[in-house]
Order: C-alpha cells, then sequence, then structure tokens
C-alpha cells in the first residue's frame, strides 16, 4: 500500500498570468502584441475575479493546498509606486485559501516582470536586484500566515526567457523562445549564460534575506527538473549540458528551506546539446515523451545535488486532452515520488500542475488543468482528474494502488 505523510500537501499550481488575465502592465502583455507568432493572453481564465471559485473546487474535492502567484506588474505598476489595491487583492486570495483549508504558496515571480522593469535594463541592469527586493519587501506586509514562499519561478528557463526582453528595444525575439516550445527543436533553447543565471541567483538570494527578516515562511525556489540522459559516449557533453541548465540553480539554493521540484518528462543530451524527442503517439501535446518515471528521478537528482534541502513538488503534469492518461500519468509518477521517500528523501508535498487549463505561453493549446474552462463564459467544468487526485489526497495516496 503506498501511504504518505499526514502532514503532506496536497494540491495545484497556477501562474498569474496564465490565468488571471488582462496583466497590461506587463512585459509578456507588450510580447503578445508585436511577436505574430504568439497567441494573446486576454482574459484569459478570468481567475482574478473567479479565484474563490477555483479554490472552492480543489478544497471541494479534498486537496488541501494551492500554490499561486503575486504579479508584480500588478503590485508595482510603475517603479517605485505601489498599488495598496492590489496588494490588498492578493492578501483577500491569502485569506481565501486558509479560510477554504488550503495552504497557500506563493510565487512571487512566475516568468513575467513590469514593463518599465525590463525597460530599465531588466534582469542585467544595475537596478535589478534592488528592485526585486523593494518589491519583496512591500509583498512581505501581506504574507502574514504564508507558511511557503517561492521566490522566482523556473530561473533556468526563465533565465533563457530574458532574451525576449530584446523586443522593448526594437528587436522582436522568435516566438521559439516560449517554454511550451522548448522541446520540439534543439536549437529552440541555447545554453544559459553563466553571467545571467549568477544575477537570477544573486536576486533570489537578496530576496531571500528579506522574506526571512520579514516572515516566518519557508523560503526556496522552483527550478525546472529535466531529468537529464545521455549515451555513454556523450557523459562529457551531459556534465557540461547539466550544470548549466540545473545544477547551478540546484546549488544556489543550498542552505534554503525547501526546493520547489518540477519535472514533466526526461531530456536526452548527447554532443549537440538537447536531442529532440522521438516522436511517438504517446507523446504529450508540447512535444515531450511520456515519462512519469521523471519526477523520482529529479526528486533524486535535486536531493543530491542540494546536498539535503527539502523538497516541495511544486510542479509536475502532463499536457493532454485524454483526462484518464492524466490520471495514469500523475499516479505512476506518484508511486516513483513514494519510492523516492521510502529512500529518505524528506519532500513535503506534491502541488499538481495546473489547476486550470490555461494561457500556456504564446498559445492555448496544450491542456494541462485538472479543470477546464470555457473560453468565452469562463464557467469551469472540473475533470474526472480533479475528484481522483483529491481521493489520493484524503487517503495520503491510498488510491494510488488502484490506478
Amino acid at each position: 500500500m503506498t501511504t504518505f505523510p499526514t502532514d503532506f500537501l496536497w494540491g495545484a499550481s497556477g501562474a498569474p498570468h496564465q490565468i488571471e488575465g488582462n496583466n497590461v502592465n506587463s512585459d509578456w502583455w507588450y510580447y503578445e502584441h508585436v511577436m505574430p507568432h504568439l497567441a494573446g493572453s486576454g482574459d484569459a481564465d478570468d481567475s482574478y475575479h473567479r479565484y474563490r471559485e477555483d479554490m472552492h473546487l480543489l478544497a471541494q474535492a479534498g486537496l488541501t493546498a494551492y500554490r499561486f502567484g503575486v504579479e508584480w506588474a500588478r503590485v508595482e505598476p510603475l517603479p517605485g509606486e505601489f498599488s495598496r489595491a492590489e496588494l490588498a487583492h492578493y492578501r483577500r486570495m491569502i485569506d481565501t485559501a486558509l479560510e477554504l483549508g488550503l495552504t497557500p504558496v506563493i510565487t512571487l515571480h512566475h516568468f513575467t516582470s513590469p514593463r518599465w522593469f525590463i525597460e530599465e535594463g531588466g534582469w542585467t541592469g544595475d537596478t535589478a536586484i534592488d528592485r526585486f527586493a523593494s518589491y519583496v519587501e512591500r509583498v512581505c506586509d501581506i504574507l502574514g500566515g504564508v507558511e511557503w514562499v517561492c521566490t522566482i519561478n523556473e530561473p533556468n528557463i526563465f533565465v533563457l526567457m530574458t532574451r525576449m526582453s530584446q523586443a522593448l528595444t526594437g528587436v522582436v525575439a522568435a516566438a521559439k523562445d516560449a517554454p511550451a516550445n522548448q522541446s520540439t527543436d534543439r536549437q529552440a533553447i541555447p545554453r544559459p549564460q553563466p553571467e545571467v543565471s549568477d544575477r537570477l541567483i544573486a536576486t533570489h538570494q537578496a530576496a531571500c534575506e528579506v522574506l526571512k527578516r520579514r516572515t516566518d515562511a519557508k523560503v526556496g525556489w522552483t527550478v525546472a527538473n529535466q531529468a537529464f540522459w545521455t549515451k555513454p559516449v556523450n557523459a562529457d557533453y551531459l556534465a557540461i549540458e547539466q550544470y548549466e541548465r540545473e545544477d547551478r540553480f540546484l546549488e544556489g539554493s543550498r542552505g534554503d528551506d525547501f526546493i520547489g521540484v518540477q519535472a514533466y518528462s526526461t531530456q536526452e543530451v548527447d554532443e549537440n546539446g538537447l536531442v529532440p524527442a522521438t516522436p511517438s503517439p504517446d507523446n504529450t501535446l508540447v512535444g515531450t515523451a511520456y515519462r512519469p518515471d521523471a519526477l523520482g528521478i529529479a526528486v533524486r537528482h535535486a536531493w543530491e545535488v542540494t546536498g539535503g534541502v527539502p523538497i516541495l513538488v511544486t510542479e509536475n503534469g502532463i499536457a493532454t486532452s485524454d483526462d484518464q492518461q492524466r490520471i495514469a500519468y500523475t499516479g505512476e509518477a506518484l508511486r516513483h515520488l513514494a519510492l523516492a521517500m521510502s529512500d529518505g528523501i524528506d519532500v513535503r508535498g506534491y502541488l499538481h500542475w495546473s489547476v486550470l487549463d490555461n494561457f500556456e505561453w504564446g498559445n492555448w493549446e496544450p491542456t494541462f488543468g485538472l479543470i477546464g474552462v470555457d473560453r468565452e463564459t469562463f464557467e469551469r467544468h472540473p475533470k474526472p482528474s480533479l475528484a481522483w487526485l483529491g481521493k489520493v489526497a484524503q487517503s495520503n495516496g491510498v488510491p494510488l494502488n488502484e490506478v
């Protein structure tokens, strides 16, 4: 029988820009309107107004946690001008989660930045660390009672997206930089520039200092764990790619309260870099291989590289239109997670990606959600996978033996 600790967190994740809608002061809103290959987020899922309904569906199903973000572009629409109304909005979201019995896991930056910040120089500019730390300082005012805070989402993917800021200076970046396209073209993801990676690590550490001084929350960040592998002949190439694309950021979390592990599939490496997944009818809607075992591989690797930092699975899921496949994938992923935990790895919770079918950074086609959304009416349609995961949560894993 597969069981998890009684205080294990079970939930789902979402990101502001992908579900809230009308994030008009953000850099991504601009990119969507100047890059011809990117669809617009528009109203998204209107979760900015419907967050209570979304949280209620999670709680009603039996889940116990919800990861959502505070949107910097809303909170600080102009440099140094903070919106008390927006801070109050996100505080109401926190209060709603607590009221419904959901542990809020707050992300402070999920790929989107204020447009003014990018125009000022962005993440490589002289003001970057101070600007982000100032924003974090203000958000701390509303974080009372929050136990988990993620500073930056997937810095190892975000470091590649920073190239898109060229669009704000007149150079339109290619749509292939969008993360939803990262697995289908080996040229789509260049190796991160170490100096930019180090800047994000320094920014994370500055934010951690603020959060530890101002709050009682556990603080960390989330990393895209890609379960890299290679044929023996390419072992040297694997070491280079894995360090620059993942391990540098895992090492940057040593000493944190937790590391957020985000895993979906595996990634082969050869002498030319990343190898596209072999075409298969089993591949996901974003072209990745169907590999639910990736979660166990990722958790073990993160544990080893960080030196034993506690793990919170902040994203794991599958882009599929077949909800039974989603259940099968998730069940197998959780069994691999349980095996890792039985070997002594400290995992505190599992948050599925995603709560809703949402805007996937340039298109709407990949569906990851436990809940479908009518794009015209915004009506929510819970899928069987939501009820299934709620049953897993309420029994701490027992239904995994029935999948």
